[in-house]
């Protein structure tokens, strides 16, 4: 008859575990990553208007007062 080892149980499930954490991290990882993005990618267009409006601000200002 085969003996049944008890202490693989409790080490494999250790491992399991920490593989699970290692994957639920990587994968809150890549729903921020995602969401940052997004959030990029959503307010690109007002962001490039200000950026254009403050830069011509910055370089015709000077220039009215020469």
């Amino acid at each position: 008859m085969a003996e049944q080892n008890t202490q693989a149980g409790p080490i494999r499930m250790v491992a399991i575990q920490n593989m699970i954490s290692g994957i639920q991290y990587k994968g809150q990882i890549l729903a921020r990553t995602n969401k940052l993005e997004s959030g990029i990618n959503a307010s690109g267009l007002i962001g490039f208007s200000v950026g254009a409006a403050v830069a011509m601000v910055l370089v015709l200002v000077p220039v009215l007062f020469i």
